[in-house]
């Protein structure tokens, strides 16, 4: 009598253990199988993914991490969209939609200062005293930061005068007669304030829908904070309201921001878009102001470049078919929450390295995160604005944010497992920085250790730049080499040029250190 073969063989003892009853009816063998083929689909599959990590891992080890390091509002971010520029610039336009949000969040949140700015002030300008100056308890129940406190700057013997009606007579000297009297004027303000509140009351919804629930950062000027990957999110998002779908933020398989969906926008995006082109004149109306002009000259009110690039454009912005231009992307302003890391293939000489990328949240209360990163670090990109001599940290008031910088690149010269890094310090916004000296903003005003030196670009520049330099020299046992470079990373041009040396340079240090020069 012939014998049926087995379907396990009597030599695997799993296979004899797993021999099914003799009363497994078709159906269930059937099922049997169909289940232990499903099993092995699994397994074969993490076998694969374990595969592939220990390929990620091991060609990691070839790979260069650059860290973008700086206090908040330095130019980190906009620094890092100039290496996707340079390297995956197909990348930017697949996010461009998604930063019309930013754009009108920045648009709508600098209206609602200004007009929380005026209102501190009873909508009228002080021609006649300059020694006017707001109250804490003004300043906060406007939403606006009142008068920064003295502090002990970092530069010897100086001391940071902290009034924001200390500037020099030139920079206040402006004409200021105009056919209206203060009152009318005042009026003219109130008017526009009832006209654009439904424009300013999209303030919160719009840092709501960039955040996702995150609290935005503080009372003052800023931006909100977003996590990594927020650009996908702003999409997906739009897309599950349209089609009455919640989305996952953490599927995998995430919906690409293409030229397939440009059209996607939600309600309040569409709104907000509305309104800014119904409310146009009363927004230029309410930016060309004499009071709003004078208070800026007089540094009563005080504006971020991102404001001032926005509101100076707002005809192109209202403009029903707006899709925001790459030099609009540069100079949107959104905060970082955390670390997001950018990954670009990087070719010279023709052998190609993956960059890895890190820009970092630079506020405070953020930077414990850095480091982490700091262990396997070949380069980083300190980025510093010198613009900031008259400004200081929306964390707290007394601190002026040169000095904060200064401060920051102290810890980072000094610290031990940075001791060989590649280091490379931008000496950021220099454009800013000369339109503030031309305007008569006196640098003495605010470091009083600046004393009686010349008051102009290049003198200013240099100051700042051997005061960086000391703290380098101070913090460098290994005769580290610091690699300096003025930048205005808005600048795309120059500042990919500089990009270009500095990957020279780093790509260099990384050649060395892997032993293959």
């Amino acid at each position: 009598m012939m014998r049926t073969p087995s379907l396990y063989s009597q030599d695997d003892p799993i296979s004899e253990a797993l021999r099914p009853p003799s009363t497994e009816t078709e159906a269930e063998r059937i099922a049997r199988l169909s289940a232990e083929a499903d099993a092995k689909r699994v397994s074969d599959k993490i076998d694969e993914d374990l595969r592939e990590e220990r390929e990620r891992l091991r060609r990691k080890k070839g790979d260069v991490k650059l860290l973008l390091l700086g206090q908040a509002e330095s130019g980190k971010s906009t620094l890092q969209k100039q290496f996707q520029l340079m390297y995956r610039p197909n990348s930017l336009d697949e996010e461009r939609i998604s930063w019309k949000t930013v754009i009108y969040f920045n648009v709508v949140h600098s209206l609602k200062h200004i007009l929380n700015t005026l209102e501190a002030w009873d909508d009228v300008l002080e021609e006649d005293d300059d020694s006017v100056s707001i109250t804490d308890e003004r300043a906060r129940a406007a939403g606006i930061a009142g008068q920064p406190s003295p502090s002990t700057s970092l530069y010897s013997g100086s001391e940071v005068n902290g009034s924001p009606s200390s500037v020099d007579a030139s920079a206040s000297s402006v004409n200021h007669s105009h056919p209206w009297s203060k009152d009318s004027g005042a009026n003219q303000i109130a008017a526009l304030r009832r006209k654009l509140s439904p424009l300013i009351s999209t303030d919160a919804q719009l840092a709501d829908r960039l955040s996702g629930g995150i609290a935005v950062s503080g009372s003052g000027r800023g931006s909100v904070y977003v996590r990594s990957g927020w650009q996908a999110r702003t999409i997906e998002n739009a897309i599950g309201r349209l089609s009455g779908k919640r989305t996952n933020p953490e599927k995998k398989d995430r919906v690409s921001i293409s030229a397939e969906i440009p059209s996607v926008q939600d309600v309040l995006i569409l709104d907000v878009a509305r309104m800014l082109a119904l409310f146009e004149s009363d927004v230029k109306e309410l930016w060309n102001h004499p009071t709003v002009k004078g208070m800026i000259a007089k540094r009563r009110l005080k504006l971020d470049e991102w404001s001032e690039f926005f509101l100076k454009h707002i005809a192109r912005v209202a403009a029903p078919d707006y899709i925001p231009s790459t030099d609009d992307i540069l100079h949107a302003r959104i905060q970082t929450m955390g670390v997001a890391e950018h990954i670009f293939d990087v070719t010279i000489h023709g052998k190609s390295v993956t960059w890895h990328l890190y820009d970092v949240g630079g506020a405070r209360g953020q930077r414990h995160s850095w480091v982490p990163y700091f262990d396997d670090a070949n380069a980083i990109i300190f980025v510093a604005p010198v613009s900031a001599f008259d400004q200081y940290l929306e964390e707290d008031p007394r601190v002026n944010r040169i000095d904060d910088s200064l401060q920051l690149f102290t810890q980072i010269c000094s610290n031990a497992l940075l001791k060989n890094v590649h280091l490379v310090l931008f000496l950021n916004k220099t454009d800013l920085l000369k339109s503030k000296l031309d305007k008569g903003l006196g640098v003495r005003k605010y470091i009083t250790s600046f004393g009686d030196r010349n008051n102009d670009y290049e003198t200013v520049l240099n100051y700042f730049r051997a005061h960086f330099l000391q703290v380098h020299r101070r913090n460098n046992e290994n005769r580290r080499v610091l690699y300096t470079h003025f930048t205005s990373v808005v600048d795309t041009k120059a500042t990919q040029r500089i990009i270009g040396n500095v990957r020279d340079s780093i790509f260099r240090g990384y050649l060395q250190s892997a032993a293959l020069v």
